[in-house]
């Protein structure tokens, strides 16, 4: 089907709709006036003074460390998650494993922080990082299991057979031949995750305590305030580190494929 002629303006209409606020965040993240509306010139003082803010910089140590290590249990547990529903075939209670798998996807995000704050209450827990990271590991899982999934869907049994059958150890041959085939979902999942507990601020807010102030929380409580060029500055860093990260992620899953074509184009040859 051939584009239509409105087709690329309504495509463009649509970027900027999405993207042209963030751009204009990022150019006032320069402002050298206190003012985030009028623009003075082009400065670097607000990336300066982000560094004398305490709370700041206390609020984004947090939060890297709930990212880093939610992403991580959220990438562990969704890729055997994935495994469970794709290698274990019809088993009893598939329906309402997968149904739990899936919920996060579609529960709105206030019952799902609602509902673990009444958890954690349930079980008289001390609200900090600890349930910060539980909760981000909770519902970045579904997200994990659904990229590794796929992958797994169109995998190739027969490479797993072939080494068993040379015999090779099912555990060895799952981290011989299999992880290392799916890795690039993993890694996509890992930054998906990643990404999703960077940028949570509900669930957050439900599951935190004192001490543990993640940066969405202290953004949006500085915002009601009134927005100021730091929170514009602090923004734009975390953008920055989204996109270097989705590229690197992007280079990797690219490096690999091509590899494995080039392999195939080898073994075909051989």
């Amino acid at each position: 089907m051939k584009p239509g002629r409105f087709d690329p303006v309504v495509l463009t209409f649509a970027f900027a709709f999405l993207y042209l606020p963030i751009l204009i965040l990022v150019i006032y993240s320069f402002n050298a006036s206190r003012l985030v509306t009028v623009w003075a010139g082009f400065s670097l003082r607000w990336y300066g003074e982000i560094w004398h803010d305490q709370a700041l910089l206390d609020a984004a140590w947090v939060t890297i460390r709930v990212a880093l290590v939610s992403a991580t249990l959220g990438t562990l547990f969704g890729t055997m998650a994935a495994l469970a529903l794709v290698r274990f075939g019809r088993f009893r209670g598939r329906i309402l494993f997968s149904g739990m798998i899936y919920a996060p996807l579609v529960m709105p995000d206030v019952i799902t922080g609602l509902s673990l704050l009444l958890l954690f209450v349930a079980m008289n827990v001390d609200r900090g990082i600890v349930t910060i990271i539980l909760a981000h590991t909770s519902f970045t899982l579904c997200y994990v299991a659904i990229v590794v999934q796929s992958k797994l869907v169109t995998f190739d049994r027969s490479l797993e057979e072939a080494a068993l059958d040379l015999g090779c150890p099912p555990v060895k041959t799952f981290f011989r031949i299999t992880l290392p085939l799916i890795l690039p979902a993993v890694i996509s999942g890992w930054m998906l995750a990643f990404t999703l507990s960077l940028d949570d601020l509900v669930i957050a807010s439900f599951t935190t305590g004192p001490g543990a102030t993640t940066l969405p929380i202290k953004i949006y409580s500085q915002v009601r305030l009134g927005v100021t060029p730091e929170i514009n500055a602090v923004c734009t860093i975390l953008i920055a580190i989204v996109t270097i990260g989705v590229i690197i992620a992007s280079l990797n899953i690219k490096r690999r494929e091509v590899q494995r074509l080039r392999d195939e184009h080898l073994a075909a040859a051989q």
